[in-house]
């Protein structure tokens, strides 16, 4: 009797769920051919000693590279100049890269001005100034900052003797004031970087890619490694016009060397004093993300420019106080 009754209830339960259990059988089967796909069984049958492995005969050939590990410290970061191939396609369309304005020329260029007066600092050399996350002088371009859906960038022309670059139109009376404060202090300086759009970003930055991968690097690593060299595209200063790399004609390279020169201690020394700092300092690199470069200074104001190089600080740091 109990048999019976469990039968009749088992029969009933099929009968009004029968749709429901035929989708089981239908998933089994549909996980055995799919992952028949992977299954040696299932290959061109060419056993190995012990008769138990069957391998394709395709695969007997192929033999797996040896992995090496890689140490990402020990390899050397890469300048612009040491991925810009010549007679590149893209140097056609958008000029070079790597291009040279010399203080001298875009002074001359100018013409005649009137260099403003150096804002005067405090006895104690602080500022009274109130700052603010909203001054466009002031907004945060990193990593974890891609510059804002809605900023507008405002350019302006400055023209030189051998062609023309632009930067935000605000910073240029305080930026030729700098380059003429420099050239009479016995300091020349030269620009290689103003603004840069973002087909121009992304081109350094996928060149920086493609040269670490050529070394053995995984994409990923090879990444890692270009955003310490090249911001993101999307999270540059350059392409807001706010940022500028600034070298000398006796020593162009964007290396670390730059900060022994005259130029490089003179801007280190003098730059706040126009608006400018010191973007990614020596030191601060687990701050800002991005490897200690002497030669990139970026305009925050004079107020701001002020304290952020009396203190020793970087803008991430200034910012996060606002």
């Amino acid at each position: 009797m109990a048999a019976g009754m469990f039968l009749f209830h088992a029969a009933a339960y099929v009968g009004k769920n029968g749709k429901r259990l035929a989708i089981l059988p239908m998933i089994l089967l549909l996980f055995a051919v799919y992952s028949s796909f992977s299954f040696p069984l299932f290959l061109p049958e060419e056993t190995t000693d012990n008769g138990l492995n069957p391998i394709s005969e395709d695969a007997q050939d192929i033999v797996l590279a040896e992995q090496v590990e890689i140490d990402l410290e020990s390899i050397e970061l890469l300048d612009d100049d040491d991925v810009m191939p010549e007679g590149d396609d893209y140097l056609e369309v958008h000029g070079d890269v790597g291009e040279l304005y010399s203080a001298a020329e875009i002074l001359e260029a100018a013409g005649d001005r009137q260099q403003d007066d150096v804002q005067p600092e405090t006895e104690e050399g602080e500022t009274d100034a109130v700052f603010s996350r909203d001054d466009w002088r002031l907004v945060l371009i990193n990593k974890q900052h891609s510059i804002p859906e809605d900023y507008e960038v405002v350019l302006g022309r400055i023209d030189t003797l051998k062609g023309t670059m632009y930067c935000d139109e605000r910073i240029i009376d305080d930026y030729l004031d700098m380059l003429e404060a420099a050239q009479n202090d016995g300091v020349e300086l030269a620009i290689t970087s103003p603004y840069r759009d973002t087909a121009r970003q992304e081109y350094l930055f996928n060149r920086k890619i493609t040269a670490y991968m050529r070394k053995g690097l995984s994409y990923m690593e090879a990444f890692q490694l270009a955003s310490q060299a090249v911001t993101v595209p999307g999270a540059s200063e350059h392409q807001i016009g706010l940022a500028l790399d600034i070298v000398t004609p006796t020593y162009r390279e964007l290396r670390e060397g730059f900060a022994d020169t005259d130029a490089g201690k003179w801007l280190a020394e003098n730059s706040y004093r126009y608006g400018f700092i010191l973007r990614y300092p020596k030191g601060k690199e687990y701050v800002t993300g991005i490897e200690y470069e002497p030669w990139h200074f970026r305009y925050v104001g004079v107020e701001a420019a002020t304290e952020i190089t009396r203190r020793g600080i970087t803008l991430e740091e200034l910012w996060e106080e606002l």
